[in-house]
C-alpha cells in the first residue's frame, strides 16, 4: 500500500514545531494579564515608620500588588530578544498588547452586564475591576514603550558584542526599559490606587524601578541558564564561527 493511500485513511493535522517560542509567548502574556490585575491593589511596606532623605519620604515603601510578578515579563522579554531577535520579541509584545486590550473589553462588558438578584457582590466587583481600565491604560502605555526599548537596546548591544557580555545586554536593556515603563505606568496608575501626594508618587516610581531592576540582577544566573539551554536546544539557533 502506498504512503499516499495510507495517509488518506487518517485525518490531516498541521505539525507543531519544536520551537520554545510559543511557550515563552504564552507565559509572557499570562504574566502581563495577572500582574495588571494584581496591580489594582496598592501596597505599602513599613507603613507607620518614617525615614526621610531631604524632601523625599523613603518609608513606607509604596508599590502595587503586581510588583512580585511583573519583573518576570522583562526576564522573558530578555530571553525572547536574546534568542529570537527584535522582530520575534516585538511580535510577542504585540500579542501581549492585544490580550490586555481583550481583558479590558471583557471586564468592561462584565461590569455592564445586569447583575442577578442573588448576586450581592456587584459593588465589590466594581470597586476592584472598575479601576482596571485606568490601570490597563497605564500598563499598555508603559509596557509597550518599556518592552520595545528593552528588546531594542538588548539587540543593539548584541550587534556590537555578539555572544559575549550577556550580562551587559541584560542589565543595560533592563535599566532603560524598566525606567520608562515604571515612569509611564506610575504616572497614570498612581491616582487609580490612591496615591495623591508628590512624595508618595516619587516613592512609588523609585521603589518600582529599583525593585524590578534588582530582581532581574538577582535572578540573572537563572536567566543565563535558561538562555543557554534554549540556545542549545532551539533547532534554528546557530552561532557564527568566531563568536
Amino acid at each position: 500500500m502506498s504512503t499516499q493511500g495510507s495517509n488518506q485513511n487518517h485525518a490531516t493535522f498541521a505539525h507543531v514545531g519544536r520551537s520554545y517560542y510559543p511557550i515563552f509567548v504564552a507565559v509572557f502574556t499570562a504574566v502581563l494579564l495577572i500582574s495588571n490585575i494584581a496591580a489594582t491593589k496598592g501596597v505599602a511596606f513599613f507603613e507607620g515608620e518614617e525615614l526621610s532623605f531631604g524632601p523625599l519620604q523613603i518609608l513606607p515603601l509604596i508599590t502595587d500588588g503586581g510588583f512580585f510578578l511583573f519583573p518576570l515579563a522583562y526576564i522573558i522579554g530578555d530571553v525572547l530578544s536574546e534568542v529570537y531577535g527584535f522582530k520575534a520579541a516585538r511580535r510577542a509584545i504585540y500579542t501581549g498588547f492585544a490580550c490586555l486590550i481583550l481583558a479590558a473589553l471583557s471586564f468592561w462588558m462584565l461590569l455592564a452586564l445586569p447583575p442577578a438578584e442573588f448576586y450581592v457582590n456587584q459593588e465589590s466587583l466594581e470597586a476592584v475591576v472598575g479601576v482596571y481600565p485606568r490601570l490597563l491604560l497605564a500598563g499598555l502605555a508603559g509596557y509597550l514603550v518599556g518592552q520595545l526599548l528593552n528588546a531594542g537596546v538588548l539587540v543593539l548591544i548584541k550587534e556590537k558584542t555578539k555572544e559575549k557580555h550577556l550580562w551587559a545586554r541584560l542589565i543595560g536593556s533592563t535599566i532603560v526599559g524598566e525606567f520608562f515603563d515604571t515612569l509611564i505606568f506610575c504616572s497614570i496608575a498612581a491616582g487609580a490606587i490612591g496615591i495623591s501626594t508628590w512624595e508618595d508618587f516619587v516613592n512609588y516610581v523609585i521603589v518600582g524601578f529599583l525593585w524590578k531592576t534588582l530582581a532581574e540582577i538577582v535572578v540573572m544566573p537563572l536567566t543565563y541558564r535558561v538562555i543557554n539551554y534554549v540556545k542549545k536546544h532551539e533547532p534554528s539557533y546557530s552561532v557564527p564561527a568566531g563568536d
